[in-house]
């Protein structure tokens, strides 16, 4: 237990909780897979191109709670014809404590993400390995980089970062 003042806050010189993250659920938000073109799509012939996308959005639900969305699009298509299309949007709803509020934005948006990762490239892998194709192993993602990116992004555009 910690001691607060009376006003609730920590004397001077009290140290800060440490951080703290507890995923308190995951779930699929929405999952499409599409193989438009099967049987002829699942025939051996040219490498297909890929395409992969991914997207990291959050929301604040409650005082220290907050729920991450981890979007993944993979398009695979030869020079002839789309062989699928998949998109997973998975979530986690995460319990966040004792990190500073200017912290809490970067934390959220790149160690959430980071913990739920896993969990979704699986998913993405069995649902092209149920439609017919080799399981599409994703390379591990640097959400850090990520993070890096999108804020750079936002500047070049004269967005500003908004902290969920």
């Amino acid at each position: 237990m910690t001691d607060t003042n009376e006003s609730g806050a920590q004397p001077e010189g009290a140290e800060a909780p440490a951080p703290g993250m507890n995923i308190l659920g995951q779930y699929i938000k929405d999952l499409s897979f599409e193989n438009p073109n099967a049987p002829r799509s699942l025939a051996q012939g040219d490498q297909p191109k890929l395409d992969i996308n991914v997207n990291v959005g959050a929301q604040q639900i409650g005082d220290d709670q907050f729920e991450v969305v981890l979007t993944l699009t993979a398009k695979a298509e030869r020079p002839d014809m789309v062989m699928f299309n998949v998109e997973l949007v998975y979530a986690g709803l995460f319990k966040i404590t004792g990190v500073p509020k200017e912290h809490m934005h970067p934390f959220v948006m790149i160690e959430c993400p980071r913990m739920i990762f896993p969990f979704a490239r699986n998913i993405l892998s069995e649902a092209t390995r149920n439609g017919g194709f080799p399981p599409l192993m994703l390379d591990p993602i640097d959400f850090a980089q990520l993070y890096r990116q999108n804020l750079a992004e936002q500047a070049a555009q004269g967005g500003e970062q908004k902290p969920n």
